[in-house]
């Protein structure tokens, strides 16, 4: 009986690519190999930014001259600044606000008793006067909060710099703020927003926040 004989793909001498021509890559091929380790930074760099160091826009003006509206700021989470204390400036996620979240001052924390005159526009913190280079104007808009008061441990007492247009600690719908609500901490100013007085936007006030 005449064996069979099965062909096993050999061609003797003959290569493959003798044989069967390199395929061409196709067109704009090299523009994507070019954009694929870019566009995988940037994929990267977007989840960095959100789960640790987001960019938020301000809205309002509550507060002015320390931030504009439409400022865009960067912040640190919580687990990244460390402990949040005295005048650091920081985004706050409450109800009241539609669980759109707000950025205040911090003034006072928890243990720490709280006054405000009204009349002299002064605010103290354990009986002492506080310095406030930051604000806009003295303290004259009262809420509906009775002062003294003592803040809650684990909760952060907050004002607006622009204090007679701000919606803060002072407002019994809101007062003080469980340190859980705090979605960061302003670190630094990336762009300013255009000045609420005219004048275009000062980029000199990008940079380090205070």
């Amino acid at each position: 009986m005449e064996e069979e004989k099965l062909w096993t793909g050999d061609r003797g001498e003959l290569s493959v690519e003798e044989e069967l021509p390199e395929e061409e890559a196709p067109a704009g091929y090299w523009l994507y190999e070019l954009l694929r380790p870019l566009v995988t930074a940037l994929a990267i760099m977007t989840v960095l930014l959100t789960v640790f160091t987001p960019i938020v826009s301000v809205s309002g003006e509550s507060m002015r001259e320390t931030l504009q509206d439409d400022d865009r700021i960067l912040l640190l989470r919580p687990w990244l600044c460390g402990e949040i204390g005295h005048g650091d400036i920081v985004v706050v996620r409450q109800e009241l606000f539609d669980k759109d979240p707000i950025i205040k001052r911090v003034i006072a924390v928890g243990g720490e008793t709280v006054d405000i005159d009204f009349t002299l526009g002064v605010v103290s913190v354990d009986g002492v006067v506080l310095e406030e280079p930051y604000i806009r104007e003295l303290t004259f808009l009262d809420e509906g909060m009775e002062f003294p008061m003592t803040v809650e441990e684990g909760h952060l007492f907050l004002l607006g710099d622009n204090r007679n247009n701000s919606t803060d600690s002072r407002y019994t719908g809101l007062g003080t703020v469980p340190l859980d609500r705090v979605i960061g901490k302003a670190a630094l100013l990336l762009f300013p927003g255009e000045n609420a007085e005219g004048g275009g936007r000062d980029f000199s006030r990008m940079g380090l926040m205070n």
